[in-house]
């Protein structure tokens, strides 16, 4: 086994590999700096072998889905491994969902085994937290490969369920040291996942760091402090982010948030939703601008952007070239759109015979062999991409587009706004009006903080994309992902008879 290129081997095989060759090191921890669990490459691969054989015993064969509900922990990684060790689709999930929600998304997959959960109908389940006992076999099993790595749902809220199935197998694609070029992952390095483990972006750096020989570190939930901590304290080489995280840390007071050490860090990327241009901006004085990252793409990985800071000091508001597949702009019409025009930003996969996805209860938005996301965006001469939205999210004001993402970034600069959402309520007048939902920071006042917000943003947007009303919430309007529901939240305000203001 150990003697396979690896190109050529299995995930599976490959965390044997990892365990023969460098068992001692640390392969994962879960936990904070003041409380955390360790486990080495060598007990790893023994904890997923284990798992497996109990996968096994309770039906699972290669091909089947296995979801898996388990919040960030041990045991979430072990499941997801041991699924490649029976040649399963691991389909993480979050295990906070409403049980409708959940019931409806195994049943699209149609899972063999739900992990995570006391019953699922006639499923089989793993219950929260299971560990197999420690004298069930842990030696390797026959190898094998799962038709599909991973299976996440979607980040989307139509209402309606959709599994995004990788088009890859559980096996090394490329040369170990090329895994996850630009994540800033390396064998003996340290990445640090303050994110949920069911959404893409994390599943994807930890698992890339973890199998490129790397130290992955994941942190239970996201907090602001504890993440300035976990990367001092567990001295972190590199860091997935998305702009909620980069700004709940920034919007700690001066004597917190620099009180840590963070020049460990080599690289942190940033993704999964719009970053401010002044968020960026502070991140590169803190961290360094060939520190800080950014990436673009979807989880159906048609095509995928990059950039470091220094590119984006030069082509300010861009979110890279692209650094795989092809992207390109197009009208309504079809018609592929010159430098500066914004239109519908369209992918395709190049150099590769097979599909990079495919939907479980879902179709893609085709064009060809192109396919969109639904953002909208432009190119500059030196092809660089740029976004305007979503074009589902787009507001149109008295024939005016609107677009949220421009005037959430403007609330997030006030030192009053925690994090905000904006959306396009009914209007007789104009069809639609901005409507603004916002967390105020702690401390703010609430007695005229609509007259200081408006204030705030005369002097940084136009006026007809100011929002003509506010409603302030307790609750944080985004994940710890960065994603934020519009589509419901706006459906509940309409719904609302009450309607929606101050």
């Amino acid at each position: 086994m150990t003697d396979q290129p690896p190109a050529l081997r299995t995930h599976a095989a490959h965390l044997t590999f990892l365990a023969d060759t460098v068992g001692d090191e640390p392969a994962l921890t879960v936990g904070t700096t003041d409380q955390s669990e360790t486990l080495t490459f060598a007990e790893f691969d023994a904890a997923a072998n284990r798992m497996a054989r109990h996968l096994q015993g309770i039906g699972v064969v290669q091909g089947d889905f296995v979801t898996i509900a388990e919040p960030n922990s041990i045991e979430f990684v072990v499941a997801f491994a041991a699924c490649w060790k029976v040649g399963a689709v691991p389909q993480p999930v979050s295990s906070r969902l409403p049980q409708r929600e959940l019931d409806a998304i195994i049943d699209l997959a149609n899972s063999v085994v739900v992990v995570g959960v006391d019953e699922a109908g006639d499923r089989h389940t793993v219950p929260l937290g299971f560990r197999p006992e420690a004298d069930v076999d842990s030696s390797p099993l026959p190898d094998i490969e799962s038709p599909a790595w991973k299976a996440p749902t979607s980040g989307g809220s139509t209402g309606r369920p959709k599994l995004i199935v990788s088009g890859d197998p559980s096996r090394l694609l490329v040369p170990q040291d090329e895994l996850g070029a630009g994540f800033g992952v390396r064998p003996g390095g340290t990445m640090l996942i303050p994110g949920p483990l069911y959404h893409n972006g994390p599943l994807i750096w930890s698992l890339t760091n973890l199998l490129a020989g790397g130290h992955t570190v994941v942190l239970p939930r996201f907090d602001a402090e504890g993440t300035l901590a976990a990367i001092q304290d567990f001295k972190a080489t590199a860091m997935y982010l998305v702009p909620t995280m980069m700004q709940r840390m920034w919007k700690l007071d001066d004597d917190t948030k620099f009180a840590f050490d963070l020049s460990s860090l080599e690289r942190a990327v940033h993704l999964a939703e719009p970053c401010p241009p002044w968020l960026k901006e502070v991140w590169m004085d803190w961290i360094g601008p060939e520190v800080l990252w950014e990436l673009y793409g979807g989880t159906e990985g048609q095509a995928a952007t990059m950039l470091s800071g220094t590119q984006w000091l030069a082509h300010r508001g861009s979110v890279g070239k692209p650094s795989s597949g092809e992207i390109k702009i197009f009208d309504d019409d079809g018609n592929e759109l010159p430098a500066g025009d914004v239109g519908g930003v369209w992918m395709r996969p190049v150099g590769r015979d097979t599909p990079t996805y495919r939907y479980l209860g879902a179709e893609p938005e085709t064009m060809g062999d192109w396919e969109s996301l639904g953002d909208i965006g432009w190119m500059d001469e030196d092809g660089f991409l740029y976004l305007a939205d979503r074009r589902s999210d787009m507001i149109l004001v008295g024939g005016a587009n609107v677009y949220p993402a421009e005037i959430e970034a403007a609330l997030g600069e006030s030192p009053l706004v925690q994090s905000s959402a904006v959306i396009g309520l009914p209007d007789e007048d104009k069809g639609s009006r901005v409507h603004a939902v916002v967390q105020p920071a702690e401390g703010a006042a609430l007695d005229n903080l609509e007259s200081q917000l408006l204030e705030f943003l005369g002097e940084r947007l136009v006026r007809y994309k100011i929002p003509r009303t506010f409603e302030f919430v307790d609750e944080p309007l985004r994940d710890d992902a960065g994603k934020v529901r519009r589509k419901q939240l706006r459906a509940d305000r309409i719904n609302d008879s009450t309607g929606a203001g101050t």
